[in-house]
């Protein structure tokens, strides 16, 4: 298994490589959790710029998201037990990047950490799209560590 900065190292490639955000953190845990590239791509490639340039929910956090449930989730809707603590997970990770940035919405992040010049050019990406793929990546990193050690 990929070490913590090896991690967080493989999700920056792939978004500098010009991967989505929510591609690029799911991409970074496929082998972890047994997941075919070319269906992780395909399954985030949708969630990027806040879903679909939306600017609603961080794309890195919907990647993070996916991961939890391919690790944590359930299956059928007699799985109330599961379905609560994935939802619990979902929210935790939520809350360190909403500690960490003070948001976890795409736009709002755009608006408080680049210019709208900037995301006009793409280069938001570099202003905080690469930060919030690397911490989030981290913090999943050790939500799923933390969660095997149990």
């Amino acid at each position: 298994m990929m070490t913590k900065q090896e991690t967080i190292d493989l999700a920056v490639k792939y978004f500098t490589e010009g991967h989505a955000c929510s591609q690029s953190v799911l991409l970074a845990f496929a082998d972890r959790i047994g997941l075919d590239k070319t269906i992780a791509k395909r399954i985030s490639s949708t969630f990027g710029g806040g879903m679909g340039r939306l600017r609603s929910k961080c794309g890195a956090l919907t990647g993070g998201f996916m991961v939890l449930g391919m690790v944590e989730g359930y299956e059928g809707p007699e799985q109330m037990e599961q379905k609560m603590a994935v939802y619990k997970r979902v929210r935790e990770l939520n809350k360190k990047v909403e500690d960490q940035y003070g948001e976890t919405n795409c736009n709002e992040l755009l608006i408080k950490y680049s210019t709208p010049c900037n995301v006009t050019e793409r280069k938001h990406h570099q202003d905080i799209c690469v930060k919030l793929v690397a911490d989030t990546t981290g913090y999943l990193y050790d939500m799923l560590e933390v969660s095997s050690e149990e």
